[in-house]
This record gives C-alpha cells, sequence and structure tokens, in this order.
C-alpha cells in the first residue's frame, strides 16, 4: 500500500500555540486543566493526561478547583465564561486562536453599534458559540444554510455585520453572502442613506488550503 499525504496537512497555526501552550505548562505548573479538549485529537488528548494535564467541561467543575492554572482551548470561550474563569481565583490562560479572537472583537464592537450581527457556520461548534457569546443576544443570528437566510427579515436591520466560523467552507460562505446581499437589496425610491452590509471573510486560509489539497489529493488515490 502506497500512502500519500496531502500537501497541506497537520494542525494549523492557532491549535499547534494551544498545544504547544499546554505542554509548556504541564512541565511548569501543576496542576493544569483545559476548558474542554484543547483539540479534537485522542492520541494528544492521552499524552497531555499522560502529563497530568485534566479537562474540565464545565463552569461547576471549574468551581470545584482551589488551585491551578486553566487554559482556554483554540476555539474561545464566551465572554462571560472567561470573566467567570477569571473571578473563581484559577490562574487563567487564553489559548484562543488569535483569528477567533479577532471575530470576538469584531461582533462585540458591531453588535455595540445596534448591528444585527449574522454569523456563518454551525451552531453546536464550540467556536460559534464561544463567538455568539461576544455579542449581543438580541441581535446575533446564526445560518448555515440556505433556508436560514430565508428565515431571515432584514427589512428590521438597517445595518447588518457578517462574519465566519473560521473553518467554514469559503464558496458556501460566499453564496451565502451573496443572497443575503440580494435579500437586502432597497430600491433606489426607498434606500435608506444609513443602510449597510459589512462583510468580514474571517475563515482561515489554513482552513482553505487544507480543504483545497483534500480534493486535489481525493482525485488521484484510491482512498
Amino acid at each position: 500500500m502506497k500512502v500519500e499525504l496531502a500537501k497541506m496537512a497537520g494542525f494549523c497555526f492557532g491549535v499547534n500555540r494551544a498545544v504547544d501552550t499546554v505542554y509548556q505548562e504541564a512541565v511548569e505548573h501543576s496542576p493544569v486543566y483545559t476548558y474542554g479538549p484543547i483539540i479534537h485529537n485522542e492520541e494528544v488528548i492521552a499524552d497531555l493526561e499522560r502529563k497530568g494535564v485534566q479537562v474540565i467541561h464545565s463552569l461547576e467543575e471549574a468551581k470545584e478547583q482551589a488551585e491551578g492554572t486553566v487554559i482556554i482551548r483554540s476555539h474561545g470561550v464566551t465572554k462571560a465564561e472567561q470573566e467567570t474563569l477569571v473571578a473563581d481565583g484559577l490562574r487563567v490562560i487564553d489559548a484562543t486562536c488569535p483569528f477567533v479572537k479577532k471575530i470576538h472583537r469584531l461582533v462585540q464592537e458591531y453588535s455595540d453599534k445596534g448591528y444585527l450581527v449574522i454569523i456563518i457556520g454551525s451552531v453546536d461548534h464550540p467556536e460559534v458559540q464561544g463567538i455568539v457569546g461576544w455579542s449581543h443576544a438580541d441581535r446575533t443570528v446564526v445560518i448555515n444554510c440556505e433556508s436560514d437566510v430565508e428565515k431571515l427579515d432584514l427589512n428590521v436591520w438597517k445595518k447588518v455585520c457578517i462574519v465566519a466560523q473560521t473553518t467554514f467552507n469559503y464558496n458556501k460562505f460566499q453564496e451565502l453572502v451573496e443572497i443575503i446581499q440580494k435579500k437586502g437589496y432597497y430600491s433606489e425610491s426607498t434606500v435608506d442613506k444609513d443602510s449597510e452590509i459589512i462583510v468580514h471573510n474571517t475563515i482561515c486560509s489554513a482552513t482553505k488550503e487544507r480543504q483545497e489539497a483534500a480534493k486535489e489529493l481525493s482525485a488521484k488515490v484510491d482512498a
């Protein structure tokens, strides 16, 4: 059997950074916890457990710890979760991917300004759940497909800001943005000069590169 590796493979920058942070902290401090699995990779999680790193799955579990270091994984968390972890008195290290942190800043900024924040991604994904937590709940929606867009009443909102889950498919993102822009179009006679739809393509280039590499590899291998 011949095994061929895709041109782009392995951890992305954000995950690499988070994993390296946990390994370093495991050497220098004890006890060390990660808020949620640091990565969806059983081998890495098992290796970290052997080094004494434990996974905390909730704020309730965090409150039970009298001392130690809690590391926020690359997916990030909600603003409320981050503030609660700090308030609990534990040493908190934020290993959220810088590209995800950028989305946190964007949604907080535009939500504070009164924009409807549209997050294109999977509502069940921990990264998206974290992003939602940095925006105002009453003016934030998560969409994943065309039927979700059809449910939006954009006439209620003069200003709209669109962001994406960093790992979302780029072509699908473009398609949904185009549908939203058409849906939010006003004729010249009714156009409000204050209306606008701002689009921030926050998809990580590493994701797009890996998707393209996987597609290219699949065309020339048996499995």
